[in-house]
């Protein structure tokens, strides 16, 4: 096998945890896995329709994040997750991002992010006819930009660790942006774009402090939407739960009952 062959073979395989990672994070925070629930690679590979390779990787990068625990003999288990935890992945995701933007500025891509600030006007200025795909776009324009400051911050190390972590990071935005949408609410939404906007202007003027004051100021703004989510997220997931009905949930359901990636 030529070392293109090869490279293919390893992309492929590094997008499909990815997927599963993503997948496995929503089913935690819409409730469809539970604290302390038990989540079987078996049933997790025929869910998949993956071997065991891929969804061991996928259980070990959620363990990474502090999602699950892996334990001896026991396998994988779904911890409880806290405000404390949101807390402390904002702080981490804020030193990361603070530095990516400082070390990215004079170094990205302007046309590109001329680009997005042209769509982030246009999304500002047009009213909302439709929230599906307004969120559709405020989340594409949101790993578009982030994606890109992080590629363009010259240091491999942090580009990789925000990789690593943004997973975890886009799973709490989901989660803030659908308790919003079930109430019709899309003021982050709107205040979430001019925030972008803000970050934008700064590194199309050349700003490394503003540029930091920016993302800082974002990822603050991100953690208060968050917190706010997670005890709607935790009392929804409490209403659901087996054994808020009285019955224990059949292992192999419990294991699969995940969206599709």
């Amino acid at each position: 096998m030529n070392g293109q062959a090869q490279h293919a073979m390893a992309f492929d395989r590094g997008s499909r945890r990815q997927s599963i990672v993503a997948a496995l994070l929503a089913g935690v925070f819409r409730g469809e896995f539970h604290p302390g629930q038990h989540l079987v690679t078996q049933e997790l590979a025929e869910r998949f329709h993956v071997s065991h390779t891929p969804i061991r990787e996928a259980l070990i990068s959620l363990s990474a994040v502090g999602v699950i625990d892996l334990l001896p003999n026991r396998g994988a288990i779904v911890r409880r997750l806290s405000a404390k935890d949101v807390r402390e992945v904002c702080l981490v995701r804020r030193a990361l991002e603070c530095e990516a933007v400082r070390s990215a500025c004079g170094r990205i891509d302007l046309a590109a992010l001329t680009e997005i600030a042209g769509e982030l006007r246009r999304m500002i200025a047009a009213p909302v006819r439709s929230a599906v795909r307004f969120i559709a776009k405020a989340r594409a324009i949101d790993e578009r930009l982030h994606d890109l400051i992080a590629t363009s911050s010259g240091n491999g190390l942090l580009a990789s660790e925000i990789g690593r972590l943004k997973a975890l990071f886009r799973a709490y935005r989901d989660m803030a942006w659908d308790h919003d949408a079930a109430r019709n609410d899309y003021h982050r939404l709107a205040g979430e774009a001019h925030e972008h906007l803000a970050i934008v202007e700064a590194l199309l003027a050349g700003d490394r402090a503003a540029a930091a004051r920016a993302m800082s100021k974002h990822i603050r703004s991100g953690l208060k939407y968050w917190s706010r989510a997670l005890p709607s997220m935790q009392s929804a997931r409490a209403a659901t739960s087996p054994k808020a009905n009285g019955r224990a949930a059949p292992r192999k359901r419990a294991a699969t009952g995940i969206a599709g990636s």
